[in-house]
């Protein structure tokens, strides 16, 4: 189990998430400026805290796309990848995806895969909006219940 911050930011000088297509459905009702099938990509930092300041442990990369035509929803497909301050699992990624009701409080995205020491994770995160610190920047709490598979390399170790 872990528990990360990943900081969007959709605007200004330290923009990390960008609309790579502008979506040619309806306007969307429930989410002025947007439209059906609006796809963004996006290069967040990945905290260990709420802050900003916080302990910088990764990136979370990937896309978001507004998928429904009628309410705020989101399919999400996001690679965290954990650098040298991510300890245990420097170098390993974590792979999650889902459906995003934004408005909901608390969302649940699916664990699909991790390489490095989390090769082939499996489980849920929990999403949730944990502060606004502006109309540009966001940080979500990625609670994440994830376990890995023993591999040969860990069975082979237990029986030496």
């Amino acid at each position: 189990r872990m528990r990360l911050y990943m900081h969007d930011v959709i605007g200004g000088p330290g923009q990390t998430a960008i609309r790579l297509i502008w979506g040619a459905g309806p306007p969307h009702a429930s989410m002025p400026g947007r439209a059906f099938g609006d796809t963004v990509a996006v290069d967040d930092l990945v905290t260990e805290g709420p802050s900003i300041a916080s302990a910088a442990v990764g990136r979370a990369q990937g896309t978001y796309m507004l998928s429904s035509q009628r309410e705020a929803v989101l399919v999400v497909a996001i690679t965290v990848a954990l650098t040298s301050a991510g300890g245990p699992y420097n170098g390993s990624n974590l792979v999650i995806a889902g459906r995003d009701r934004v408005r909901d409080e608390t969302r649940e995205r699916a664990v699909v895969g991790g390489t490095g020491a989390l090769r082939g994770a499996a489980g849920y995160v929990l999403w949730r909006t944990a502060k606004v610190w502006s109309e540009i920047h966001m940080a979500l709490e990625l609670d994440v219940h994830a376990s890995v598979p023993a591999t040969a390399d860990d069975d082979a170790v237990a029986t030496e």
